[in-house]
C-alpha cells in the first residue's frame, strides 16, 4: 500500500506529530511506502527507504495560524499533483484544503468554542477574570477561523478517526454522520512512562508530604487549575506540583491570594513530566474541555491514581479502580472529596496505581499504530473495490 501521511510534524514531543510517527513506524513494519507531508520528521524516518519526505517548510512565518494557512496551501498544491499516485491519504483536522480518504481528529475547534462563550462567569466566580490581551484575541481569532475550515475538511474525508467518544459525539454535533466514524484512543510509551522512584528534592519538593501533580497550559483557564486551587484549600496538608509555562499566568497570584504558596510549587514548563511522575502521589487534571488529554494516560502508565472529569476525552480509560471521574468540571465540592480520598488512603492508592498501570499496558503506542495500519488497509481494499466495481 502507498500511504500518504499530512501533518506538520512528525516526531516524539508533540501529540499529534508522536501519533503520526507511531502510525508511519507500524506501516513501514507492515511493509508499506509512507509518503510525509511535513514540516519535520524523525531521523529514524528519513533514514528509511520505505519513507519520502516532502518538506512543507513554514519556519519563519510570525504566527502559528499564519504558518498553518502557508501549510494549508502548499501541501494542498502538491497534492493536487500526485493524490492519484497513493492508495490512501491520511490528513489530520483542517491541515490541508485537499482532500484526504482519513482525518485523525484530535481537537473539534467548533466545539470548544461554544463551551470557551460560557467560561467568563465561571472565571469572575473563580476570582479570575477573563483575559483580554493580545493573546487571548489572538486565540479566539484562531479557533474561529480554524472552526470555519475544520467543518469542510470533515466532510471531505471518507472516515473520520476520533481520538476519544467525546470528540466522536462532537463530530456528530456538527453533523458527521455517526456511521463514518472511527474511534482509536492515543496510546502511551510504556517504558519512558512506567512506575518507579523519584528525589524530590531535584525539584526542591518536600519530602515527607502527599503530593499531587497538575500539568498543562496554566496560561489559559481550560485546563481549570482555578478550580483546583480553590478545592486545595479546603484539604488540608495536601501539596502541588503544577507543572507549565508560568509567564503570564495568573495562578501564581492566585495562589499566593488563597494563602497556598507554602504547599503550591511552580515547576515551570518542563521537559521530565515521566520523572516527576515517579516522585508524586497521584495526578489531578480536572480540565473544563480536553478532546483526550495524554497526561492522564502518561499519569495511569506511571502506576499513578488519576482525578479527572467527563469533560476530559481520556476519563474514557479511566474506571473507579484506578481514579475518579468528576461529572461536573466546576463541582469544588466533589473534588475536595476526590482530593481527601487520594490524600487520605496510601494503601488505595497504591491499589488504584497498579490498576492504572494494567488499564494503561492495553494502550500501548504500537496497539494504537496497528489499530491504525489495519484500517487503513481495510480501506484501501473497500477503496480498490469500489473503484472497479464503478468501472
Amino acid at each position: 500500500m502507498k500511504l500518504c501521511i499530512v501533518t506538520h510534524n512528525v516526531i516524539k514531543g508533540d501529540g499529534q506529530g508522536r501519533v503520526n510517527l507511531e502510525v508511519a513506524q507500524e506501516a513501514i513494519r507492515y511493509g508499506h511506502h509512507v509518503t510525509l507531508l511535513a514540516s519535520s520528521v524523525a531521523p529514524e524516518l528519513q533514514q528509511s527507504s520505505q519513507v519520502n519526505w516532502i518538506s512543507i517548510p513554514v519556519k519563519g512565518w510570525p504566527t502559528e495560524f499564519l504558518r498553518d494557512l502557508i501549510f494549508s496551501w502548499r501541501s494542498a498544491a502538491w497534492l493536487r499533483k500526485h493524490h492519484c499516485e497513493f492508495d490512501l491519504v491520511k490528513v489530520n483536522g483542517a491541515i490541508t484544503k485537499a482532500q484526504g480518504d482519513v482525518n485523525a481528529v484530535h481537537f473539534v475547534h467548533s466545539a470548544w468554542l461554544r463551551f470557551s462563550s460560557k467560561n467568563d462567569m465561571r472565571l469572575a466566580g473563580n476570582g479570575l477574570q477573563p483575559r483580554r490581551d493580545l493573546y487571548s484575541i489572538y486565540q479566539w481569532l484562531y479557533t474561529l477561523l480554524n472552526a470555519h475550515r475544520e467543518k469542510k475538511a470533515f466532510h471531505q474525508a471518507k472516515v473520520l478517526v476520533s481520538v476519544s467518544e467525546k470528540i466522536k459525539q462532537e463530530l456528530v454535533d456538527v453533523g458527521v454522520p455517526e456511521a463514518h466514524i472511527r474511534v482509536i484512543s492515543n496510546g502511551v510509551d510504556l517504558e519512558e512512562f512506567s512506575p518507579g522512584y523519584a528525589d524530590r528534592s531535584q525539584w526542591s519538593l518536600p519530602a515527607k508530604v502527599t503530593l499531587a501533580l497538575f500539568a498543562g497550559d496554566i496560561r489559559i483557564p481550560r485546563k481549570n487549575l482555578d478550580t483546583v486551587l480553590h478545592a486545595l484549600v479546603e484539604v488540608p496538608g495536601l501539596h502541588l506540583a503544577v507543572a507549565g509555562i508560568t509567564e503570564g499566568s495568573p495562578y501564581l497570584q492566585l495562589a499566593a491570594s488563597l494563602e497556598l504558596s507554602e504547599r503550591v510549587h511552580f515547576l515551570g514548563e518542563r521537559y521530565d513530566i515521566p520523572e516527576i511522575m515517579k516522585a508524586v502521589d497521584f495526578l489531578v487534571f480536572p480540565s473544563r474541555y480536553e478532546p483526550f488529554g495524554l497526561v492522564v494516560i502518561e499519569a495511569m502508565a506511571s502506576g499513578l491514581p488519576v482525578i479527572t472529569t467527563a469533560t476530559t476525552g481520556a476519563a474514557d480509560l479511566v474506571t473507579p479502580a484506578c481514579g475518579i471521574i468528576l461529572a461536573n468540571s466546576e463541582d469544588k465540592s466533589a473534588l475536595v472529596q476526590a482530593l481527601t480520598t487520594l490524600k487520605n488512603n496510601p494503601e488505595s492508592r497504591s491499589q488504584m496505581g497498579q490498576a492504572a498501570r494494567a488499564i494503561a499496558e492495553q494502550h500501548s503506542w504500537n496497539k494504537m499504530a496497528q489499530s491504525y495500519v489495519d484500517l487503513f488497509e481495510e480501506l484501501s481494499k473497500r477503496f480498490k473495490s469500489d473503484t472497479k466495481t464503478s468501472s
